[in-house]
């Protein structure tokens, strides 16, 4: 075995030193100008070709055995009659001899009526001979697959099915948390408007701008509506008493500015001048002080340094 695995390592060997000697001689070729492109040329070998005249007279004589139709089914007949064409007065093209074989929709339906017309034929030779074309209502065929692996590809389905369904109810639990969520908060902000417009009401209560107590029972109007509602109450009923007793104290209201001012008549109306009062002349006229001079308040400025004085 030892001498073996040598000779082997040495055939080796000899093989790597005429491949180097191999690769110096093309080196020095090739520096000679010796070797030219176009002389290492891969040459495709010849197919032979088969002319097996035996065997394809074999095959020639097994065509040609006298075997009822039966046994062959066998037909060659030409396309169907073109109905769309003939009704609208076109003359097919293949009856012109113009089929074209590049046009695929052409060839396709020229091989569609082909099958039309071998199907035509067949069916009444096939009903002829007692072979059955259509299958029979309690007909049963063999399943291709073991009732075992149908079970398994039905669990399949099961599965498949199942983790459906619970994708469904969960997408449609979030839907209705949204949905839920924007409702508590449709009827949040609904509170807080109803608690604003109560709130308000009391507020106009307070005032005496209404006599109405149905905000307390929750029967109340928002808005404009409100609004006109108490404007309507105080027409009707006239004001509260609140109001009367602040126009009793304070006066109707009116018009403040200009009060004091002139007219034409009170500039001609002298009925209540007092010529004595006017003039500071007589007992009635003014008050007087210690020696029989009229009081006379001190200024502004004089007031101010009495008060800081003091």
């Amino acid at each position: 075995m030892d001498s073996a695995e040598e000779e082997a390592l040495l055939g080796q060997e000899s093989e790597e030193e005429n491949s180097e000697l191999s690769d110096d001689e093309l080196q020095e070729a090739f520096a000679k100008g010796l070797l030219k492109p176009g002389i290492n040329v891969l040459v495709d070998k010849p197919k032979k070709l088969v002319n097996n005249v035996e065997g394809l007279k074999q095959c020639l004589a097994d065509f040609r055995k006298g075997l009822p139709w039966v046994e062959r089914l066998d037909l060659t007949n030409l396309p169907a009659e073109d109905i769309i064409s003939k009704a609208d007065g076109k003359v097919p093209s293949q009856t012109n001899g113009e089929l074209n074989a590049d046009d695929d929709f052409q060839r396709e339906m020229f091989f569609y009526r082909q099958a039309q017309a071998t199907v035509l034929e067949a069916l009444p030779l096939l009903n002829k001979h007692g072979i059955a074309t259509s299958r029979p209502d309690d007909y049963f065929a063999e399943m291709a697959k073991s009732d075992q692996h149908m079970q398994k590809i039905r669990k399949k389905l099961i599965s498949k099915q199942m983790i459906l369904e619970k994708s469904e109810k969960a997408k449609k639990l979030r839907e209705q948390r949204k949905f839920g969520k924007k409702v508590q908060i449709e009827v949040i902000q609904k509170r807080q408007k109803e608690k604003k417009a109560m709130m308000s009401a009391v507020k106009k209560y307070q005032k005496g701008m209404t006599d109405k107590l149905d905000f307390l029972e929750g029967d109340q109007k928002s808005g404009k509506d409100s609004a006109q509602g108490s404007k309507n109450a105080l027409n009707k009923k006239g004001p509260s008493a609140k109001r009367k007793y602040k126009d009793q104290k304070f006066g109707f209201g009116g018009k403040k500015s200009g009060k004091k001012w002139n007219t034409k008549d009170s500039y001609n109306d002298v009925s209540s001048f007092r010529a004595k009062v006017a003039h500071a002349k007589g007992g009635k006229g003014g008050k007087k002080g210690k020696g029989g001079k009229q009081n006379k308040r001190p200024g502004k400025s004089v007031r101010r340094k009495m008060k800081a004085r003091s």
